[in-house]
């Protein structure tokens, strides 16, 4: 019970640090929104299990290879540390870009036409596979909840509760931006919600610059 208490802040610091991210949207979030406008909402909770699917696998991934490398090489975590916060201040430059622009929101269309449930599940699981960024959002989350010497079940409680989350909130967006209602009520907060992030990434950014652990 120590143990799970020591680390129960940095997994927790790690799901909010997802929650956070889903809630600007990147290419798998704006292909769910284009999709359940554009097609119907049961296409877009397809593609949104492909999305949640495809996290699972880079944050397995992940989680494994960070391991294995701090098995060996135990000062790495720094660097990795150091790279996580990095990326995370480029997200909140880029939330706070975002915030000072008249941009719209600019949903993603992956076709008008109804295709199986399987077909839009493999579409986003290839969307979140073929993002580059996702490997780098997963080193940040995930280097976010380590210490020098974690147990390889604190990578594992962050990639299985990530990947709940993710499920949660990638259908969450399917059925939300099924409604024209929800797309006009976004697009009237969108600014605020994008400087908000922007605030978030870069508090969680420093934190990981500054941490030695």
């Amino acid at each position: 019970m120590d143990q799970f208490l020591i680390h129960l802040p940095g997994i927790l610091l790690a799901y909010s640090i997802f929650l956070i991210g889903v809630a600007s949207p990147g290419p798998n979030i704006l292909a769910i929104i284009g999709t359940s406008m554009n097609v119907s909402r049961s296409s877009g909770i397809a593609l949104a299990l492909g999305v949640a699917f495809g996290s699972l696998t880079w944050g397995t991934l992940t989680a494994l290879g960070l391991t294995a490398m701090l098995s060996t090489y135990a000062y790495a975590l720094f660097f990795i540390k150091a790279a996580g916060g990095a990326y995370l201040i480029w997200l909140a430059y880029k939330a706070f870009k975002s915030a000072a622009t008249e941009h719209d929101l600019a949903e993603t269309k992956l076709g008008n036409e109804q295709r199986s449930p399987l077909r839009y599940a493999l579409n986003g699981y290839a969307i979140q596979m073929t993002n580059p960024k996702a490997a780098l959002a997963w080193i940040a989350t995930i280097s976010l909840g380590l210490q020098a010497g974690s147990p390889l079940w604190v990578a594992a409680a962050i990639v299985v509760g990530i990947f709940i989350l993710s499920v949660v909130i990638h259908t969450l967006y399917a059925v939300a931006f099924s409604t024209s209602l929800m797309v006009a009520a976004y697009r009237k907060a969108r600014r605020y919600i994008q400087a908000t992030l922007g605030i978030f990434f870069a508090a969680a950014g420093l934190k990981l610059l500054a941490d030695r652990s």
